[in-house]
């Protein structure tokens, strides 16, 4: 694993797969702020295989995008193995397997959490993707299905075997989806359970948090989701908490309005203006709850087809109120 690694004891801080959000204009801002690992969102195997656009983009990677991992969600090993494939030929430079999505849309069709309800199949389908690429394979999970099934330690021990290379665990069970708090101290036994790198997940939402989850679980890394929306430099500030630096300061505020304006510019060339609009809506409602905006900014910036004109207004510096 040492593309994610970096160097032999380096405890990194990557951006976690996310669907619907880890798309390639928001990987370039987070890479923008220093992380040099990134996931992709989840693909479908047979969305894909099909061909379908939406899946294709998701898939797609800028010319310049450095090393990144591509999440693929499935229950069908010969689909899963193909995808891998089209995925190594993408680019990835690992494979990620997801076992870990809570949503009832993607539980209803039995992938994402519902596969460590079948620990047997989804040490199959891992296993078709580490036969079918040469790049490593990875698998995130969640803690168990419920308070009754926290199997992740013996999962990840029998992914091991077939030749996971590493695993990431939200320390929350699908049933919890994300209520209450994650069980960092389950995470740890999933540590103990293997001798593959494990990285850990759930509530890191400030540089804090990034120390104490590995303190607590003794992970090799730290994987963060919605602790990013809005705040692509806080990846860069946990990694300084994590590796014992003086934490960096946020941005000023010129500074991350021309960050979320490269980020709305490079959505409309990704996807074609219309849906590169509806698609980087939510990411600009997060980049103004992060500011402070007042409703009335906030809705005009997420609303209005002159969208760009409120943020280069921003970028520039002019006051909020005003844009």
């Amino acid at each position: 694993m040492g593309i994610m690694q970096e160097r032999q004891g380096h405890r990194p801080v990557i951006l976690a797969p996310m669907a619907g959000v880890t798309d390639a204009p928001f990987r370039a801002a987070v890479r923008a702020c220093g992380p040099s690992f990134v996931f992709s969102e989840m693909v479908a195997s047979r969305e894909l295989l099909r061909d379908r656009r939406a899946a294709v983009l998701r898939l797609k990677a800028d010319s310049d995008e450095g090393p990144f991992g591509i999440q693929l969600a499935g229950r069908d090993a010969e689909s899963m193995g193909e995808a891998a494939l089209h995925a190594e030929a993408a680019g990835a430079d690992i494979i990620d397997i997801n076992m870990g999505c809570p949503a009832k849309k993607v539980v209803g069709g039995l992938c994402g959490s519902a596969l460590m309800r079948e620990p047997e199949l989804a040490v199959s389908i891992a296993r078709a993707v580490v036969d079918a690429v040469k790049v490593p394979v990875t698998v995130k999970m969640r803690l168990g299905w419920n308070d009754e099934t926290l199997n992740a330690p013996q999962l990840a021990a029998a992914l091991q075997d077939i030749g996971v290379q590493a695993v990431s665990v939200h320390g929350r069970t699908r049933c919890q989806f994300y209520e209450g708090r994650a069980d960092w101290g389950r995470i740890a036994e999933v540590k103990k359970a293997v001798t593959i790198p494990v990285y850990a997940n759930g509530d890191v939402v400030t540089p804090e948090h990034a120390r104490d989850i590995l303190a607590v679980t003794g992970a090799d890394g730290v994987l963060v989701g919605r602790g990013a929306f809005g705040a692509p430099w806080r990846l860069m500030q946990m990694q300084d908490m994590v590796d014992g630096r003086p934490v960096r300061p946020d941005p000023d505020d010129v500074w991350k309005w021309q960050l979320a304006l490269k980020q709305f510019r490079h959505s409309l060339q990704h996807y074609g203006e219309e849906l590169g609009r509806r698609v980087i809506r939510k990411h600009l409602g997060w980049y103004a709850e992060q500011a402070g905006l007042s409703k009335a900014v906030r809705d005009e910036l997420v609303r209005s087809t002159n969208a760009e004109l409120v943020l280069e207004r921003l970028a520039s510096g002019q006051h909020a109120e005003a844009a």
